[in-house]
């Protein structure tokens, strides 16, 4: 039961990853790809009518994880207060500038909130890289397995570390560079015309960002936290998630060449799943490591709930991700092909 569960919650981060991660991604391009008020209003449209859902799997990935894993859940939310507290202000600031470009018809209003809207999306995406950063190299848990980590103290690698070291702002990188290039790929699939190609440009420079960042993230993994790659020795069959993440890598590179941007946009979030589920496969069973005395590291054994809630959850949790996956194919159906210029009025 620990493992189907641990496996559901890695399933539903990886979906929020990847759904909300090309609206991230759209945000940070957002004052590049499009320069002009209607390419702008065009890039919103290509992400309208999905970026409010795609965040529903971040609210329900915590919901699990306080069901499925209390524990871990009260020492995460506690120590990680502050960060998280970022992460809030940032969502708001984001959906801020989306829902309120739109609202007076002035270039100083419009600008402001685009601003914000590329602003929040950008740090959204450095933040949420540094926090899986230090879900893999650690966090000072106590002997009660509760912690407290500011903000930064130094930007070496230690046990009384801050959220931000140089690994963790490396792994942000990787999610600043990983994201951009995902929703440039994004953007290229739904966009024709001057948008279209400088989304297809910045995911030309991204992807090479993506590799060179991701090379030294994984060097990094070698000093940090050689014990991530235990699990591969003794399950050979988990190097199918390093595997499908390389291959996705090589993909958005194969098809942007060929302008083949939808395959390629999907490439990108097969490279995204594989690089997570890579690192929930090596971390298993530690769900939260201790960077002091190993012992004290939150695993699935020591964190899980009773059995008899996780067997009745399971019956509603299928339920509910089975009305999930037909709500989100009836969406992306409904909007697929390429968006449009709105005319003034339309759309955001």
């Amino acid at each position: 039961m620990e493992i189907l569960w641990f496996s559901i919650v890695a399933f539903m981060i990886i979906m929020y990853v990847v759904l909300d991660g090309f609206d991230l991604g759209a945000g940070i391009i957002h004052l590049i790809a499009a320069r002009t008020n209607a390419e702008r209003r065009m890039v919103l449209n290509a992400i309208g009518p999905v970026w409010d859902g795609n965040e529903v799997w971040l609210l329900a990935a915590g919901g699990t994880l306080y069901f499925a894993f209390p524990r871990l859940y009260a020492s995460s939310f506690s120590g990680f207060y502050l960060p998280l507290m970022i992460v809030l202000w940032l969502l708001i600031l984001r959906a801020l500038g989306i829902e309120l470009r739109h609202q007076v018809h002035h270039p100083l209003w419009t600008s402001f909130w685009d601003r914000a809207f590329s602003l929040g999306s950008l740090l959204l995406a450095v933040f949420f890289g540094a926090a899986l950063g230090n879900v893999v190299r650690g966090v000072p848990l106590g002997p009660d397995g509760y912690f407290f980590a500011p903000l930064w103290t130094t930007f070496e690698v230690q046990p009384e570390a801050g959220i931000l070291d140089w690994f963790t702002v490396t792994m942000g990188l990787v999610s600043l560079c990983t994201l951009t290039m995902h929703g440039s790929t994004f953007i290229a699939a739904k966009t024709e015309g001057p948008v279209n190609d400088r989304a297809r440009t910045i995911a030309t420079w991204s992807w090479w960002g993506t590799l060179s960042t991701s090379v030294a993230a994984m060097a990094a993994l070698g000093a940090v936290r050689t014990g991530l790659w235990d699990n591969y020795t003794h399950a050979g069959w988990g190097y199918v998630f390093p595997l499908m993440a390389a291959l996705g890598l090589v993909g958005v590179r194969a098809f942007m060449r060929r302008r083949h941007d939808r395959i390629a946009f999907l490439c990108s979030a097969i490279f995204i799943a594989g690089m997570l589920a890579s690192t929930a496969f090596g971390m298993y069973p530690v769900v939260l490591p201790s960077s002091g005395d190993p012992s004290l590291s939150l695993t699935v054994h020591t964190t899980i709930t009773q059995e008899y809630g996780l067997a009745v959850g399971i019956i509603w949790w299928a339920i509910a991700l089975l009305l999930a996956v037909g709500y989100f194919a009836f969406l992306f159906r409904t909007f697929r092909g390429k968006v449009r210029v709105p005319a003034e009025g339309e759309g955001y």
